[in-house]
């Protein structure tokens, strides 16, 4: 943004130093076909791959680590015009260098720090102010004590808040907090600059403001109207295959179960959702179905059960 820039170039020319936060990696998020809409995606997990331009124009995938070239036509139609969209962390590092000519960047995401001690040394020219822009994903909310950062701009502050899952703005909300308590954390004092196209989402407001009890009371709101915890407990039963129909066979055979367990055991509050898919609908090969049972101690209905092949977490960190 405008307002990003000018604070850019303020800081460098001070001698101070600026922290870019993007919680995505990569040069672009998604590929896809101009002329039919096809979508690289990858096989073994079906989600969109992820381009690294600075790996020779490589596709990844961010969950089971596949990787194949760049195609120069479509895999579906043949079409030339497939071309890449979305942003990461090495397309933001290369919009600063174009945008500030001279300037001394550092990137630190899972690609630049998987090296041994590489964390220790990307930290280590960062405060021997060997660099004057540190461009990075969520490894830069640690409690790092860096006393000539006076900015941290975030770039896309949405990343996550959209995630079907009842933890999603809690995460998002911790997450900015963390990054913007990067800067100001000396005597120069600092800023931040949060950019987002829900800025009036109470999670960026309370995180804009640094507001922690407005959206502790919101989001216990939010939990209580919609029987989420700490109102009730949870309990998620996930079951993979690598067969589509078998897995969705045997998520609806468990759901007719549960159902007659709760009426035999007269648990009349406990609510079952599903059998659905999860957001990632196959991991590594494998098809995922999930079922969620929420009310008071669900885990009691599942005590001296048989549930082969079944994997059950009580009170799980996401439903993802």
């Amino acid at each position: 943004s405008f307002s990003l820039q000018e604070s850019l170039k303020a800081v460098l020319q001070a001698g101070q130093q600026a922290i870019l936060f993007l919680n995505r990696r990569g040069s672009s998020t998604y590929v896809f076909c101009r002329d039919c809409g096809y979508t690289l995606k990858c096989p073994n997990c079906e989600i969109p791959l992820t381009l690294h331009l600075q790996q020779s124009k490589q596709l990844t995938c961010h969950v089971c680590g596949y990787n194949r070239q760049m195609p120069t036509s479509c895999p579906q139609c043949g079409s030339k015009r497939i071309r890449h969209y979305g942003t990461g962390t090495e397309r933001v590092e290369t919009e600063v260098k174009q945008l500030l000519p001279g300037v001394r960047t550092l990137r630190w995401d899972f690609e630049t720090s998987r090296g041994k001690g590489a964390h220790e040394m990307i930290m280590q020219h960062f405060k021997n102010h060997q660099a004057d822009v540190l461009i990075g994903t969520q490894m830069l909310a640690k409690g790092l004590d860096l006393p000539l950062v006076t900015l941290v701009g975030i770039i896309l502050a949405d990343v996550g808040l959209t995630l079907p899952d009842y933890r999603a703005s809690e995460r998002t909300f911790q997450l900015l907090m963390q990054v913007a308590g990067r800067a100001g954390r000396s005597p120069l004092g600092g800023h931040v600059i949060i950019q987002s196209f829900m800025p009036e989402h109470y999670a960026i407001q309370a995180a804009a403001s640094h507001d922690f009890t407005t959206f502790y009371n919101k989001e216990l709101d939010y939990r209580r109207e919609l029987k989420y915890p700490p109102y009730v407990d949870l309990v998620r039963m996930e079951y993979r295959h690598l067969s589509e129909e078998k897995a969705k066979a045997a998520a609806d055979l468990m759901a007719e179960r549960l159902r007659d367990w709760i009426k035999e055991q007269h648990h009349r509050s406990m609510a079952l959702i599903g059998p659905v898919r999860p957001f990632y609908e196959r991991v590594n090969r494998l098809y995922r179905w999930q079922i969620i049972l929420k009310g008071a101690n669900p885990a009691a209905l599942l005590a001296g059960k048989a549930l082969p092949d079944w994997r059950v977490e009580v009170n799980p960190p996401n439903l993802l």
